[in-house]
Order: structure tokens, then C-alpha cells, then sequence
């Protein structure tokens, strides 16, 4: 199992919900997972229940089995102070720069540095060591941006190729490059049973794979209960109007005589299993696409209460019978 998990999907998908349920599974059996997020939306806070994350690794949630979840919200001007003190010991003349907005000029004008202090501070989690020598976090994930950005997010080292070809920036970029191509990271990718994002997951694949960066699972989220399969719809199809106003009658549903109201049932059922039929159709062709990828494939159910912190162990719980984590 790669240890840093990366969580890209098209915008709508729920990638932050399945990223932070992938930490809650990661973190089963005493294990300690990092939940990174780096679009500063504070989509964590909400799904955990909790408050604004801070520019700090917070413990969030305990697993089952007794594993811990840490979160991390990165901010960009922050690190880039990190950086600059950790290369070349600005101190206070850091905090002077911030003060001054150069902090934020250079993390604008420069949006390559951006990604590659973003992506650093998640590859410094993931090889980070205790004094003992063991890892820190037994696995760091994610929450990366949308797919259609996500490659460019992730190749820092082209980005930064043509701004610093020498000294620390591109050393960092190095750096981080040689965790995200390794058997050390995994991009894993969420979607719907939908024409758009099943698209646009694949042609994020075609991405990742040309950038030599490491590909993991297709996720399909909120997938709703099959409640017909072909064989149920074939036959509600081939069954006359008058046997199925006979059948709601039996069941107590109207009377049996012309007219009743079996009958009148009988026109708005048919219209919704035909609109069922044409859901279940275009998701059954959606699978097949995914199929194609040449990756793993998993489902989450879409929850019927809404996502709530229950729904997110819930969530967690299904991963790791699939064995996703």
C-alpha cells in the first residue's frame, strides 16, 4: 500500500468526502493517518464536524480500532515562509516580507512554486521520521485538486523547470518529484456513473499516465441501490396494463373495476420504471467505460440520510471491505 494517497475527481463528485473516509480507513489498528488539504476550502472541517483548520497538524477523529486521523489545511504564504526560513534562515525578515505582500506576490506570479510548496509539505509529511527512526504517519493522503488539474498540480518539476533551474527551489522540486513518480504515492480518482466526470476520469488517466505519474483506483461515489436489474425491467415491460392493475389491486392498492384507482396507477408506475430504465441503461454503460481503464474499481452507496461525520465511518467501513485500504 503507497503512503501517500492522492484524491483528484471532477468538481461535484464528493472527492474530500471519499479522501477523508480513505484516511479514516487507512487509520485502523493504532495507525496514524494525515489528511492534507491544499485548495484552502476547509472542506475537512465541515465533513469531521470540527472547526477551521489552522496552519498546524490537528488530530481530528479517532478510528475504529484506535488509529488517529490528523489533518493539515496548507496555506501557501505559510509555507513559503517555512521554506524560506528552512533554506535560508529569514527569521523575522520572513514575517516582514508577508507584512509587505511580497509573500502573497510570489505565491501568485508564481503559481509553479505554489504547487511545489504544496506538494512539499505533503512529501515531507509522508518521509518524515521520530526521533526512533519510525515513521511519523503511517500513510498521508490527499485531497488533491479537481482532475483537470490535477497533473499539473502533481508534475511541480516541469512547472518549476523554466523559473529555477538550479538551487533549493529546484532541488525541492526534485525532491518532491521522486516521491510522487515512486511505489510511494498512488493517484486515485472519484467519479460518478455519469457521461461528464467518467469522461473526464478517463482523459485524467491518459494525463497521469503521460506524466509517468503513478495511477491507483477509479472510486465511483453515491452510486444509488439497483432496485430493478435487465431481468425485472424486460419483464415489466412484456407484462399487459390489466395484469399489472390485477397485481395492484391484490395488493390491495384500488379496486379491481375499470377505471379504479389500480388503474389510474398503473401510467405514472410504468413512466417511472422507464425513467429508471433509461438511469440504469446509461449507468450500466458508464461501468463498462470505467472497465475499460485497466484499473480497480470500487463503489461507495450514495447515502440516504446525507453525508454527515456517521456517514463518513460509514463510508470508511465499506473501503476497507473492499479492501481499498
Amino acid at each position: 500500500m503507497s503512503r501517500l494517497q492522492v484524491v483528484s475527481g471532477k468538481g461535484g463528485t464528493g472527492k474530500t468526502t471519499v479522501a477523508a473516509a480513505l484516511a479514516l480507513a487507512l487509520a485502523e489498528e493504532g495507525k496514524r493517518t494525515l489528511l492534507v488539504e491544499v485548495e484552502g476550502r476547509q472542506g475537512i472541517a465541515q465533513l469531521f464536524e470540527t472547526e477551521a483548520l489552522p496552519y498546524e497538524e490537528r488530530k481530528i477523529a479517532v478510528a475504529p480500532g484506535g488509529g488517529e486521523v490528523f489533518a493539515l489545511a496548507i496555506d501557501p504564504e505559510l509555507a513559503l515562509l517555512d521554506y524560506l526560513q528552512m533554506f535560508y534562515k529569514l527569521g523575522g525578515a520572513g514575517r516582514a516580507l508577508k507584512k509587505l505582500g511580497a509573500i502573497d506576490f510570489a505565491t501568485t506570479i508564481a503559481p509553479g512554486v505554489r504547487d511545489v510548496l504544496l506538494t512539499g509539505k505533503a512529501c515531507e509529511a509522508v518521509r518524515r521520521k521520530d526521533r526512533a527512526g519510525r515513521f511519523v504517519y503511517d500513510y498521508v493522503v490527499m485531497d488533491a485538486p479537481p482532475t483537470g488539474r490535477v497533473t499539473r498540480f502533481l508534475n511541480v518539476n516541469d512547472e518549476v523547470a523554466g523559473l529555477a533551474r538550479i538551487g533549493p527551489i529546484h532541488n525541492q522540486a526534485q525532491a518532491v518529484m521522486r516521491v510522487l513518480k515512486s511505489s510511494e504515492t498512488a493517484v486515485h480518482l472519484v467519479t460518478l456513473l455519469e457521461e461528464m466526470p467518467v469522461q473526464e476520469t478517463a482523459d485524467g488517466i491518459a494525463e497521469l499516465r503521460a506524466a509517468r505519474l503513478p495511477v491507483g483506483r477509479v472510486v465511483v461515489n453515491m452510486v444509488r441501490p439497483e432496485l430493478l436489474d435487465a431481468a425485472d425491467l424486460d419483464l415489466v415491460r412484456s407484462t399487459p396494463r390489466t395484469a399489472i392493475a390485477r397485481s395492484l389491486s391484490a395488493a390491495g392498492l384500488g379496486g379491481a373495476r375499470r377505471g379504479g384507482t389500480a388503474e389510474k396507477l398503473v401510467d405514472p408506475l410504468l413512466a417511472q420504471a422507464e425513467e429508471y430504465a433509461e438511469r440504469y441503461a446509461l449507468e450500466q454503460e458508464q461501468r463498462a467505460v470505467l472497465g475499460e481503464l485497466g484499473l480497480p474499481l470500487h463503489e461507495l452507496p450514495l447515502l440516504a440520510e446525507g453525508m454527515d461525520l456517521a456517514g463518513l465511518y460509514e463510508l470508511a467501513t465499506e473501503l476497507r471491505k473492499q479492501g481499498i485500504a
